[in-house]
């Protein structure tokens, strides 16, 4: 019987040593894990300054357009001559491809190469850009470009503008026409755009015509920037928020809405009055992808440079708040 007790207290006792020894090494395993010192990847462009960031996913590979910041330090406004395409498989190392598109490259165009968004349909890519229409239509205006690759090169797919100022009324301003976004649902294409009020209307199959009326969403606080994007059943509508810019949504069962407004999702971007944000998924990931002003020593609101973090959901499909990083995303 002692022996048999002798045993069993032998049994436990190294029972517990198993443990202990796997317990330290798990500590082990994670102290390393905590230690490893973490690459500084935000922004993810530092030799050029790049706003207005939107990605597009295709074929397994991230394009990521952008507009170029080229103001001078002493020079207080924005100066963008053309827009940037970048692309990646890890959303760490981008590629830089040859300009594809200019605003010079839609003859109506005065310059101005603000917010803008490429869309895949049967193997074509579209361009929506914002431009400065010339004095036929005064005012900010939104183009189309196509091309056969999503690195281009793109050319002017209609001749003309898609939308002009005189178009939208609602508000006594000349820049309400900025800032397109394009989603497709289906066999339908939707484009929402503006600055103070959202808008958005039907696109025809042919990408380059509206097919009905214009209409607004009612937003709290919308100053520009809208993106849709969809999770499960959810539509997302995320938007610009006051000035300086912080980053709100809304969400809904229907891309035409309603839209029920959930809160801030990012809050002001740092050293930057703006704030503008592309949300993809990519290889089982969300990704928030913005600009600040942070790239040092001559970053600022006219000087952006594009940064990426990750973004993540609640049970209920709420979006978590976004928290800025220095790091951003590691390979």
């Amino acid at each position: 019987m002692k022996k048999l007790v002798y045993l069993l207290i032998l049994a436990l006792l190294i029972t517990n040593c198993k443990q202990e020894v796997a317990e330290s090494v798990t500590k082990e395993k994670q102290s390393a894990k905590d230690t490893v010192k973490l690459e500084i990847n935000n922004p993810i462009i530092k030799d050029k300054f790049t706003a207005d960031p939107a990605a597009l996913v295709y074929n397994g590979t991230v394009y990521l357009y952008a507009g170029h910041d080229e103001a001078p330090d002493d020079f207080h406004f924005y100066r963008m001559n053309e827009w940037l395409v970048y692309s990646s498989q890890n959303m760490v190392d981008w590629q830089e491809h040859p300009v594809p598109l200019k605003p010079s490259d839609f003859a109506w165009a005065k310059g101005d190469a603000w917010a803008a968004q490429v869309i895949e349909r049967d193997g074509k890519f579209y361009w929506y850009v914002t431009v400065t229409h010339n004095d036929s239509h005064p005012g900010k205006a939104i183009g189309v470009a196509v091309a056969d690759s999503p690195t281009g090169p793109f050319k002017d797919a209609l001749g003309e503008a898609l939308i002009t100022n005189d178009m939208t009324t609602g508000v006594g301003i000349s820049w309400d026409d900025i800032d397109p976004t394009v989603f497709i649902e289906g066999d339908q294409a939707y484009l929402f755009w503006g600055n103070t009020k959202c808008y958005w209307a039907k696109l025809k199959n042919n990408m380059i015509e509206l097919d009905g009326e214009i209409h607004t969403v009612d937003l709290p606080n919308f100053t520009e920037a809208p993106w849709i994007h969809k999770k499960g059943d959810w539509y997302y509508l995320s938007y610009a928020y006051q000035f300086p810019e912080k980053t709100a949504y809304a969400m809904s069962k229907s891309i035409e809405g309603p839209w029920e407004y959930k809160g801030i999702l990012n809050e002001l971007a740092g050293n930057s009055n703006t704030n503008h944000q592309s949300i993809i998924e990519y290889k089982g990931k969300d990704y928030f992808i913005y600009h600040t002003g942070g790239i040092q020593p001559n970053g600022g609101s006219f000087r952006r440079s594009v940064c990426i973090d990750e973004l993540h959901y609640n049970h209920d499909g709420t979006l978590k708040r976004v928290f800025m990083t220095s790091e951003g995303i590691q390979k």
